[in-house]
């Protein structure tokens, strides 16, 4: 089989038009040489939310072509048959689909006509952290790379982003929490993070599939790489502000989840406590290598709370 040769046309659908699908979709348009389309789930006229309103008037007026479908409830087979009319899929659709559905979809993928994947997998390097984690989603994600090493006919990505940068600053996340006046440490002071805004991630997925040199590899970027202490330091500056400091120790927060075993964000804190494949040198990324810009954490607080 020919390999595919993504600097050429492509028809690319994206899976998802969240933050991060829509991300990815705006930058994609721009490139004359992707031909790109959206599937959404089918939602009755009258359920519509207005951000799904938003979302799908922005698609109409950027010319993406919405298609119908359901990750969840669909079968393998009518979402392979969907997939098959287009060159490249990629996945937008995380976590909140649920359990065996970053499995199922693969799976899917595999058995259909495309000729590259890129899954959703924006986010920790999951073959660093290993199975049996503190966020036991992970292991699933480590289930599709498997999936995909013991195949040969499709292609695929696999884009490493770290944290989402907005998600540091969420208060129910617990590390900078400004309602409260308080930054905590996931582990220790010294214990780094890899963040990337959206935005970063949806330019520098746009960038990256049309990289004829990448196949078959995981690709890391970045918008920052810091440590708790330098995060704590460059918010009070920032804000002006002082700010309590607390360290949530890897037991004490193993502990918080034994209590909580099915909380999400526990799960999440404890994963990054351990700071094990949450965080790379910038230096050594995709976008670092090639000296592309991305917002670092002092531009998202000049840009967000300022």
């Amino acid at each position: 089989m020919q390999p595919h040769n993504p600097a050429k046309n492509q028809k690319i659908l994206v899976l998802g038009a969240g933050e991060l699908g829509l991300a990815v979709v705006r930058a994609l348009v721009l490139n004359p040489a992707a031909e790109v389309a959206v599937m959404l789930r089918p939602v009755a006229p009258e359920a519509i939310s207005s951000e799904r309103h938003q979302a799908l008037h922005e698609l109409e007026s950027l010319g993406v072509e919405v298609l119908a479908g359901d990750a969840v409830n669909d079968s393998e087979e009518q979402l392979a048959a969907s997939f098959s009319a287009f060159d490249t899929l990629v996945s937008c659709l995380g976590f909140v689909a649920g359990p065996g559905t970053q499995r199922k979809l693969t799976r899917a993928a595999l058995q259909s006509d495309i000729k590259r994947y890129v899954p959703w997998q924006f986010g920790v390097d999951y073959d660093a952290i290993g199975r049996g984690s503190p966020q036991d989603l992970f292991d699933e994600q480590l289930d599709v790379r498997d999936l995909l090493r013991a195949q040969s006919r499709v292609q695929w990505l696999i884009i490493s982003t770290g944290m989402f940068t907005s998600f540091l600053f969420e208060p129910g996340f617990g590390v900078v929490d400004l309602d409260n006046n308080t930054v905590r440490a996931l582990g220790s002071w010294d214990t780094a993070v890899t963040v990337t805004t959206a935005q970063d991630i949806g330019r520098l997925t746009a960038t990256i599939l049309f990289d004829s040199t990448l196949r078959n590899q995981v690709v890391y970027i970045a918008g920052d790489t810091l440590t708790y202490g330098q995060l704590a330091d460059t918010v009070e500056r920032l804000l002006d502000r002082a700010l309590e400091r607390v360290e949530w120790t890897v037991p004490a927060l193993e502990a918080d989840l034994r209590a909580e075993p099915d909380d999400q964000l526990r799960k999440y804190r404890a994963v990054f406590a351990q700071g094990r494949g949450v965080a790379w040198d910038k230096a050594r990324t995709y976008n670092g290598e090639r000296q592309i810009e991305t917002t670092n954490v002092v531009r998202w607080i000049e840009q967000n709370l300022l």
